[in-house]
């Protein structure tokens, strides 16, 4: 069977991670270690300004359940059970937060050569209730995503997108927030060698008649450095570099700069994550 095309969140994803994943402007450092009976521990500490923030979270996996706890500074706990393949092509995911009692939720995932689904269910009295949905194949798929809030007997969130992938070049729609915004992305791999793509996203919102365009490109100096670099049409422009000095374990340094405000100082930020 083949991958089938994927859950709702994968419709222009590619073209997301290259403009803007692993961009950032704090100082965040991740360090992971695994115990003796295969418990992995990881610790994340994140400057924001004058802010610190932490949290510890550990991971233990036994056959096909995997069980995440994390607790941060403001003694917040959040678990997440996730049960993979109950049946073919089926994830199960229950999670929770305390001290928060309106957040559980139950999550199942399902994925075919042909569709992918995934239905929410918050565990309050009146939960709301998310669904999202796509038909198609690795080349071209069509899905939607839905919130709709049993409390007020409304729809919260309505998304609709369309993908289209052809050998190297991904291309994608979507329509979200009810019809109120359009945003249109375009994913091209110009060398697998070197792992050389650029990346486009043109996003229109109709209530404030305002159009947003980002482009980007990466570039792998080497099979371990990792160079990337965006604009966007309000003239903020950014670019980043990381390396993976062993394996797993990354380094990252990114900055912006606002080409229309050059005397405004640049936004550093700085990201290292250690594994064994």
């Amino acid at each position: 069977m083949g991958k089938g095309p994927g859950l709702y969140t994968d419709i222009g994803k590619r073209a997301r991670d290259l403009l803007y994943k692993d961009y950032q402007s704090d100082h965040k450092f991740t360090l992971t270690t695994y115990t003796s009976t295969g418990v992995a521990i990881t610790s994340n500490g994140l400057k924001k300004g004058d802010q610190f923030l932490a949290d510890v979270s550990t991971q233990l996996k036994n056959n096909n359940i995997t069980s995440d706890v994390k607790v941060d500074t403001n003694s917040n706990l959040l678990a997440t059970i996730t049960v993979d393949e109950l049946a073919p092509g089926l994830k199960t995911i229950f999670s929770f937060r305390v001290p928060d009692q309106r957040s559980g939720k139950v999550e199942l995932q399902y994925q075919h050569e042909y569709a992918g689904i995934s239905a929410a269910l918050g565990l309050t009295a009146n939960p709301i209730v998310n669904f999202s949905g796509v038909v198609g194949s690795e080349a071209i798929s069509l899905g939607t995503d839905v919130s709709f809030d049993t409390a007020s007997g409304n729809f919260t969130q309505i998304h609709a997108g369309l993908s289209y992938t052809k050998d190297d070049l991904i291309a994608s729609l979507a329509v979200n927030d009810k019809g109120d915004t359009v945003i249109a992305s375009y994913y091209h791999i110009v060398s697998p060698l070197t792992n050389t793509a650029v990346g486009a996203e043109l996003a229109h919102n109709f209530s404030s008649n305002e159009n947003t365009l980002t482009i980007g490109t990466q570039h792998a100096l080497d099979p371990l450095t990792t160079l990337k670099a965006r604009v966007n049409s309000f003239g903020r422009a950014s670019a980043l570099i990381q390396h993976e000095w062993r394996p797993k374990s990354l380094f990252t340094i990114s900055g912006e700069v606002d080409t229309r405000a050059i005397e405004k100082s640049a936004k550093v930020g700085l990201a290292v994550a250690l594994k064994p």
